[in-house]
């Protein structure tokens, strides 16, 4: 019998610790069905399913074959503290006909992950407590003012004051929730959120680089995780609501019903671009809001649409602010400990998981991706439902490793 080397013991004692969950969400990190990764395996998609629930445990030459198949290190499957998968809720997707499942899937595990590394790093880091207000709205509401009132009850419980909100990501980041960007691939899905029991998430679109649209998007995310944390996400009064949350928060009803044009006469494009530079919206908010106040009529708002179109507004408004607002707690906290001699490696052994998606998790900004052809390719794959890894998936690497493993038994 050959002696066992340091790697192959840590498979080993892998396997004696081996949670199902987090196979599940390695294999939705990288775009799989189970009959996919059985594929891979040269196993029954079953046995998949059976490792997965727990049922039964694989072998550590399985979960050598596993970590290949999945480009994770073994460890990623240990047993952690807390199973997150179990503790979340159902997040809040956007166009839940226009995204697959898998795609959905995918996304959700990044959210997971991103909580995986936050829970690791606050074992050296204080994070803010979780501080969300809680006003829940029925899902079937659509007349009521709740949305309009939690609004409300959040600038009244952050004590916002009047005025508009500065740095949304960094407010909401200070009241203990998580706010990441998701990777280039996974641009097909728009801004979502979840609660993790353990920290509220937003994850916003990677793609959208514009200041005022994605303080709208954080808003609408946050009305999410205030109103509807036991609700059935995606549907269209439960987006509606959103929405409105978000106008509330953003443009509070009693604060800006005055400042918004009656006619788009005279200086009234001038007036909402002052507007749209003070409070921090779009345009298109701004006009949607004189419209929903009763100050702009429903033929004035249409044909302010149509202009706006024919600008070429629609996805990309003039504005003053070509910076978006950036996320900081994750980011911040590698780099105290960096500080404190605790290097970026470590904390990315600590966590086991992929370098690549530690990086993005835990960065300010998203990865560069404004061309017109990573613009075009977002959109190929939402048409062709397309997933693609979130890993650093190498398959023919990854099967000729296997094909030496299996040589090798």
């Amino acid at each position: 019998m050959s002696p066992r080397t340091p790697t192959s013991d840590r498979t080993a004692d892998v396997a004696a610790f081996f949670d199902g969950p987090r196979l599940t969400l390695a294999r939705h990190l990288a775009g799989l069905r189970k009959s996919d990764l059985a594929a891979l395996l040269d196993k029954s998609p079953t046995a998949v399913a059976a490792w997965e629930s727990g049922a039964k445990r694989p072998s550590a030459a399985t979960v050598a074959q596993l970590a290949l198949s999945l480009s994770v290190d073994p460890g990623f499957f240990a047993v952690r503290p807390d199973n997150v998968a179990a503790l979340s809720t159902t997040p809040h997707f956007r166009s839940l006909r226009s995204t697959s499942q898998l795609a959905r899937d995918q996304a959700f595990a990044y959210g997971q992950l991103a909580v995986d590394i936050a829970s690791s790093l606050e074992r050296h880091v204080e994070f803010p407590a979780p501080a969300m207000p809680n006003l829940p709205v029925p899902v079937d509401d659509r007349e009521s003012d709740t949305p309009e009132r939690a609004a409300h009850l959040v600038r009244e419980q952050w004590d916002l004051g009047a005025g508009p909100i500065r740095h949304l990501v960094r407010l909401v980041e200070n009241h203990g929730a998580l706010v990441v960007f998701s990777p280039p691939q996974a641009a097909s899905v728009d801004a979502y959120s979840f609660d993790s029991r353990l920290r509220p998430v937003v994850v916003l679109n990677p793609i959208k680089h514009d200041y005022y649209r994605q303080r709208f998007d954080a808003a609408h995310e946050l009305g999410h995780l205030v109103m509807h944390s036991d609700a059935e996400p995606g549907g269209r009064i439960v987006e509606d609501q959103a929405n409105r949350f978000a106008a509330e928060l953003l443009m509070p009803a009693e604060q800006i019903r005055h400042l918004l044009p009656t006619t788009m006469s005279g200086n009234a494009w001038r007036t909402l671009a002052q507007l749209k530079e003070h409070w921090g919206v779009s345009i298109q908010a701004l006009l949607y809001r004189a419209r929903w106040l009763g100050q702009l009529s429903d033929v004035s708002y249409r044909n302010a649409m149509t202009t706006i179109s024919t600008r070429g507004w629609r996805r990309s408004e003039p504005g003053l602010v070509n910076i978006i607002e950036q996320p900081s707690l994750l980011p911040r906290a590698v780099e105290l400990l960096e500080q404190e001699g605790i290097s970026e490696a470590l904390l990315i052994e600590q966590c086991r998981v992929p370098a690549e998606l530690f990086h993005t998790v835990t960065s300010r900004a998203p990865k560069d991706r404004t061309t017109e052809a990573d613009v075009q390719a977002a959109a190929d794959q939402r048409l062709t439902a397309r997933v693609v890894s979130l890993l650093d998936w190498q398959r023919s690497a990854a099967s000729d490793l296997q094909s030496d493993l299996g040589t090798q038994q």
